[in-house]
């Protein structure tokens, strides 16, 4: 059963007015991997995430952008503009995309029989910067910084053709599932060497050990 994915991030000694800094640095961690300089939306959420938005930018990072536009999505100045002002009850969330391997259609419905072709797909990944005081000091379990990858599908993609000895789709999909836990682990051990965090946590929602998961998944596709 998919799962969601995060990654907690704590920094040692954290003072509110470094966020926005934190933020810069973990996102630009995230585009050297990502290849993609540009976030595609921002979002400042008062109190809880029950409470409407006070701002909310979504960018248009295609051949319609403008050229301000173009220069506003940058990190930096996405970062300036959400954090413009400080609240110690408010998330800070900005999103940016990154490209992983995927299946189109893994039923036999979906396929018409054959094997699914896999596709570089566009995924969103959620970063989320949490003030203080935002949702009962929610950061002390989230950590100051959680990034949110959506569900661990892209890293634990579960089908039985896989096991069948000389398949030439298990081969394929070995492969491109490893292309996305390198990804994965290159973005993690990135930021705990470049962003001056004191600890990080990489957990799903239902608390099933994800390592043990991807170790056991790494050892399927050897």
């Amino acid at each position: 059963m998919a799962d969601q994915l995060y990654l907690s991030l704590w920094f040692p000694n954290f003072r509110f007015e470094a966020l926005p800094a934190a933020l810069i640095a973990v996102l630009r961690q995230f585009s050297l991997i990502s290849k993609s300089k540009r976030v595609s939306a921002a979002a400042a959420y008062p109190i809880s995430f029950h409470e409407a938005p006070t701002y909310q930018r979504l960018y248009v990072l295609d051949d319609r952008s403008q050229a301000s536009e173009s220069e506003e999505s940058i990190i930096e100045n996405a970062v300036a503009e959400a954090t413009e002002l400080l609240h110690e009850d408010t998330a800070y969330e900005f999103e940016m995309k990154w490209s992983l391997w995927a299946p189109e259609g893994v039923t036999a419905e979906e396929t018409g029989g054959l094997d699914p072709i896999w596709r570089q797909t566009p995924t969103t990944v959620k970063f989320l910067g949490f003030g203080p005081d935002f949702d009962d000091s929610t950061f002390e379990q989230n950590g100051h910084i959680r990034i949110d990858f959506g569900l661990d599908t892209p890293w634990l993609f579960d089908d039985e053709a896989e096991i069948e000895p000389g398949n030439e789709y298990a081969a394929l999909t070995a492969k491109h599932i490893k292309q996305n836990i390198e990804m994965l682990l290159a973005f993690t051990l990135s930021v705990e060497k470049h962003c001056g965090i004191s600890s990080r946590l990489l957990w799903t929602e239902s608390g099933e050990p994800l390592a043990e998961k991807l170790v056991a998944r790494l050892q399927r596709l050897n």
